[in-house]
């Protein structure tokens, strides 16, 4: 299984590599190394609580003519066992982007290199209108790793997401934004559709001196779907 699934990721690759435009193009051609973190009192993802209380989510990147090599993590800083450990290829230009990533989150006492139980794999795409209309699109596949926990049986979910940046006084940015799930187990052990989560998210920097400032963020979350809600704050260095 895991050769299997590593030979289509390696095709996909491929794919996107050969997606590369030419420099006049607006695709950055400097390589760059991206990393930070964020602190989080309590991990939410896409109206899914992921039951780690509060978090650290350290994140490294690199990125060349638009396309990137990504690690994401979570570990939780009030209990030894959540962790979570996500890869991601993608590539973007102007406000569109795609991405397939492989997500993992089995914990801290699970091994990484149990492919086929333990890896979920996703393929996405988004775009971005600009800043003149701050409206963005995005949809994503569940293409392997989602599966009816009965029956064994594996389910192509989906996942749709609709946000709008509005600037508002104080240097504060307001996103509202809706998630819509289609027949998914990954978040309980029964199937879930419609709308896992609605959300209101407020961001802001805290200027700490002239050149440092510290982005900070809340955000309400109600999922219909679920019938849950969440009160998220969170901060990035």
């Amino acid at each position: 299984m895991k050769t299997t699934i590593n030979k289509k990721l390696g095709v996909i690759a491929i794919a996107l590599l050969g997606m590369l435009v030419p420099s006049t193009m607006s695709a950055q051609d400097k390589f760059e190394v991206s990393l930070g973190a964020d602190f989080v009192n309590k991990y939410v993802w896409r109206g899914f609580d992921q039951g780690s209380g509060a978090s650290i989510q350290p994140s490294l990147a690199l990125s060349w003519k638009g396309v990137s090599l990504s690690a994401w993590g979570s570990t939780s800083i009030t209990a030894l066992e959540p962790k979570e450990f996500d890869i991601s290829l993608g590539y973007s230009i102007g406000g569109f982007s795609v991405a397939i990533t492989d997500y993992w989150w089995n914990g801290e006492d699970s091994n990484y290199g149990y492919y086929k139980d333990s890896h979920f794999y996703e393929a996405s795409a988004s775009y971005c209108f600009g800043e003149k209309v701050p409206l963005t699109l995005s949809a994503a596949v569940m293409f392997a790793g989602d599966k009816n926990p009965v029956t064994d049986k594996k389910v192509t979910s989906a996942y749709f997401n609709v946000s709008y940046d509005i600037n508002c006084p104080g240097d504060i940015v307001l996103t509202p934004a809706v998630g819509i799930s289609t027949k998914s187990y990954m978040y309980a052990d029964k199937k879930i559709s419609g709308f896992t989560d609605i959300s209101l998210t407020a961001a802001k920097d805290i200027k700490i001196t002239d050149s440092f400032s510290i982005p900070v963020f809340a955000s309400v979350i109600v999922s219909p779907a679920m019938d849950k809600t969440y009160l998220v704050f969170g901060m990035s260095f």
